[in-house]
C-alpha cells in the first residue's frame, strides 16, 4: 500500500529550525509532484512547497520562500522540508502529499500522510 509518513515536527522557539521528513513507499513517484501542505487551527489548508519527484521544478508559498527548502532523496524515497527562521505563524500541522504531475497542474493530491505538528513559540 502507498504510505506517506511524516516525521520531524516538534516545538521550537521563533527563529529556530526544524527539518521535516516524508518517507514515501508503496509505488514509484517518478511522475508525481510531492507537496507540503499545512493547516493551522481554525484556518484553511495552505500550500507550503512542492517539487517534482524527478526534480526540475519547485514551488513555494510566498510566506515561506527564502526560509523553507523542499528537497528529496530519491534513493531513500524521502522528501524533506527544511524550515529555518521559524515564525509563530508557521505553527500548524504539516502534511506531506503527492499528486500526479499533469500538464494542467490540476490533479488532486491523492496520497496524504498523517501530518506532523509544528509549534513555534514567541
Amino acid at each position: 500500500q502507498v504510505q506517506l509518513v511524516e516525521s520531524g515536527g516538534g516545538s521550537v522557539q521563533a527563529g529556530g529550525s526544524l527539518r521535516l521528513s516524508c518517507a514515501a513507499s508503496g509505488r514509484t513517484f517518478s511522475r508525481y509532484v510531492m507537496g507540503w501542505i499545512r493547516q493551522a487551527p481554525g484556518k484553511e489548508r495552505e500550500f507550503v512547497a512542492a517539487e517534482r519527484w524527478s526534480g526540475g521544478s519547485t514551488q513555494y508559498a510566498g510566506s515561506v520562500k527564502g526560509r523553507f527548502t523542499i528537497s528529496r532523496d530519491e534513493a531513500k524515497n524521502t522528501v524533506y522540508l527544511q524550515m529555518n527562521n521559524l515564525k509563530p505563524e508557521d505553527t500548524a500541522v504539516y502534511y506531506c502529499a503527492a499528486r500526479l504531475d499533469t500538464p494542467d497542474g490540476l490533479a488532486e493530491y491523492e496520497y496524504w500522510g498523517q501530518g506532523t505538528q509544528v509549534t513555534v513559540s514567541s
